[in-house]
């Protein structure tokens, strides 16, 4: 599965191949947003945004392409000005700092916001004649919800998506996948959980034999990167404005996100240019791999770990930390059940933060524990913000809900219960686990890299070395605009807007 990172960027590479995906986006009637557009959903036509009042936000309809942004309502068919957020009271996290948790359930398809990152790794490649979605199968390795993504995208796209994930996932994403995938055997389950991420890459070297077998790898594919600084950063700092312009003072001091995939921590790039803010990589206490040169296993489901993703700008993350997953576990069963919400809510916690806990999934849960930690570290004070991102909700998680019920308390869960874990991983919060990232430790961190990507993966070491300069990120970013004008190109051969 040999990678590089300067393949396919931005040229068109097959012609026959882009008249084929041409032809199948036209009988399919399948229209292409734009990155400018996901990013900012006011450019969608007047026509498109009409048209998807009709549409449900969870069908196979090409139109929902248009709804993989971060301005749905709560009931992902309407838009909104500002995307949904949080702020977390004083209540609730223990610190003076308002935590503001932008929420990834509003995404349609899959209710969470790894759909962005689909989209954004495979029509790139469709737009440049890279993909042929006439007879290549689009792979998907992932820990949960990416591949989700990567299988609903393929879907409405008009192609064959395989999902590659652990076993060892919760079983809501596995009860997904086998309503929307087109044959059982395009599930590919691999040994292990959470932290499995190289025997994902393992099944994937196996599939990439075979030349109709195209691996999109999240982890190392720009585009990912790209669509998270582009889209989630303007979403996040919209949100900023917003409590900004009606909080007097107000400064955003950091973004706080698991590190995963590394395309959501790519929004912090954004932020760092516009607002000045710290960028705070999460990760699992119990396989510490960026704090520690760590590994082992957890369940803090959908921020992987045991190695550094190649797209993760090490050189521009300000800081590491890392969270139990004992506190999210534990956390999940407080936010989930109604003895848990009844007791924060006699903490003074208000009505319409219980109301949205359940959009708060394990990893969600984790930023915001992230969030907390660096709140506390800086002592920051109600002027100073800390932002974060909820990737997905709860519903993904009932099964583990009950796994840590059992688990954690196993006479039931009551009112001593809720108290014990709101006390231990609320205000409890501490600040041990956390790094600041001098030069020493970036290059530390980067340098850990060099053992997945050029010796395991193959990329070549010269073009590994480049991402440590600003510069090449900057360079990434520029192909957005070669692909909105390809995307444009290949709407405008389809016919498909201009029909709507």
């Amino acid at each position: 599965m040999r990678t590089s990172v300067l393949d396919g960027r931005r040229e068109i590479v097959d012609p026959q191949r882009l008249e084929r995906a041409v032809a199948r986006l036209r009988e399919n009637r399948v229209a292409l947003p734009t990155f400018a557009q996901l990013a900012d959903p006011a450019l969608i036509p007047a026509a498109v945004r009409a048209a998807l009042s009709g549409v449900d936000p969870d069908a196979a309809h090409p139109l929902n392409l248009f709804r993989v942004h971060w301005y749905n309502a709560a009931n992902r068919v309407d838009a909104v000005a500002v995307p949904e957020h949080l702020v977390l009271p004083r209540e609730l996290t223990g610190v003076d700092a308002p935590i503001v948790v932008v929420l990834g359930d509003r995404f349609p398809l899959i209710g969470a916001h790894k759909v962005l990152a689909a989209y954004a790794c495979l029509v790139p490649r469709l737009v440049t004649g890279a993909f042929d979605p006439t007879h290549q199968r689009a792979v998907w390795p992932s820990t949960g919800n990416y591949c989700r993504g990567g299988v609903a995208i393929s879907r409405l796209l008009g192609c064959r998506g395989v999902a590659v994930l652990p076993e060892g996932m919760s079983r809501e994403r596995f009860e997904w996948l086998e309503r929307w995938v087109a044959d059982p055997a395009d599930i590919v389950r691999t040994p292990g959980t959470e932290s499995n991420v190289k025997e994902i890459y393992d099944a994937c070297r196996e599939l990439a034999v075979d030349p109709e077998n195209v691996v999109l790898n999240q982890f190392s594919e720009f585009g990912n990167y790209v669509v998270h600084y582009l889209a989630t950063g303007a979403a996040l700092e919209a949100v900023f404005r917003h409590l900004a312009a009606r909080r007097s003072g107000l400064s955003l001091r950091a973004f706080v996100a698991a590190t995963g995939s590394a395309g959501t921590i790519g929004a912090g790039d954004y932020l760092k240019q516009h607002l000045g803010s710290l960028t705070v990589a999460c990760e699992a206490l119990e396989c510490p791999t960026l704090l520690r040169n760590g590994f082992g296993e957890h369940n803090i489901q959908g921020i992987g770990d045991k190695h550094v993703p190649l797209i993760h700008n090490v050189m521009a993350t300000d800081m590491v930390l890392a969270v139990s997953d004992r506190a999210t576990d534990r956390l999940g069963v407080l936010f989930g059940t109604d003895v848990g919400r009844s007791y924060l809510g006699r903490r003074g916690v208000p009505d319409d933060v219980l109301a949205a806990l359940p959009s708060l999934g394990l990893s969600s849960i984790c930023n915001v524990l992230g969030a907390i930690k660096v709140a506390k570290y800086h002592d920051l004070g109600p002027d100073d913000a800390v932002v974060t991102v909820a990737t997905d909700g709860a519903a993904l998680y009932e099964s583990e809900q009950r796994a840590a019920l059992g688990r954690y308390f196993g006479d039931g869960f009551d009112e001593l219960d809720a108290a014990e874990a709101f006390g231990e991983h609320l205000l409890g919060t501490t600040t041990d686990n956390l790094l600041e990232l001098g030069r020493t430790e970036r290059e530390r961190i980067f340098n850990l890299g060099y053992f997945t990507w050029v010796e395991q993966q193959g990329v070549p070491v010269e073009e590994f070395e480049a991402r440590r300069a600003p510069g090449f990120w900057a360079t990434v970013r520029e192909a957005v605009p070669a692909w909105d004008e390809l995307i444009d190109d290949v709407n405008a051969r389809t016919g498909v807007l201009e029909e709507s």
